[in-house]
């Protein structure tokens, strides 16, 4: 009797939520402990949410793996977690993806690799991943040199208020590459950049200097 009385409080305690083992810690609980800089508790949560398939609970291994947090640093395993997340289609994930491959961090240094995750994000309206998109294009890496598509991926960028890009595509059309030279776009663009606090959108805006190489390896 004093079994089924046990398997009874217990049946209850979990359907109402009175005790929550850490084994079946909510994502919600354990961005709370993340937030509280709990990292150990917040790292088995995510741990035991990603193996099930959670995406957002796979993002975040990764990021604690490259942050070493909770976890000894580990760019690998940082990598592992994005892929797990990057393929079932989480914006964030594919972007760090792509910064890894960039990079060569945890992974071989692959462009092409980059660009096609960088593609993923940038589709889904990653800020960040469209003007990195735009710089390979720009600079050629992992695709054709092509500056009209990188204006493409720049004006994305900038119409949702990336400050770098922004002051890429005013290097655009001060210099004319990929659009047809247009100082008055060039001043319209570098303000939008120099309001966000870049001071080389600044610079420019107050010298409108000829720069001959645009293309920076500057990365958000």
């Amino acid at each position: 009797m004093k079994s089924l009385s046990r398997s009874l409080l217990l049946a209850l305690a979990l359907t109402t939520g009175a005790w929550v083992p850490v084994q079946a810690q909510t994502f919600e609980q354990s961005v709370a402990a993340y937030e509280r800089k709990d990292y150990r508790t917040a790292f088995t949560g995510y741990k035991k949410l990603a193996e099930q398939g959670d995406s957002g609970a796979q993002f975040k291994l990764g990021q604690m793996y490259a942050d070493g947090q909770g976890v000894p640093k580990d760019a690998k395993q940082a990598t592992v977690w994005y892929h797990k997340a990057a393929k079932q289609g989480f914006a964030l994930a594919q972007y760090n993806l792509g910064v890894m491959y960039d990079n060569g961090e945890g992974v071989a240094k692959d462009y092409q690799k980059a660009v096609a995750w960088y593609l993923k994000a940038a589709e889904q309206g990653h800020a960040d991943a469209q003007f990195n998109l735009g710089n390979m294009y720009g600079n050629g890496q992992g695709v054709p040199r092509d500056e009209q598509q990188a204006v493409v991926w720049f004006r994305k960028a900038a119409e949702q208020e990336q400050a770098l890009a922004q002051f890429s595509l005013g290097l655009m059309y001060r210099i004319g590459q990929g659009v047809p030279r247009d100082e008055q776009q060039a001043v319209g663009w570098f303000r939008k950049a120099a309001e966000r606090g870049r001071a080389d959108a600044q610079y420019n805006l107050a010298h409108l200097c000829h720069f001959s190489a645009p293309f920076r390896q500057n990365r958000p």
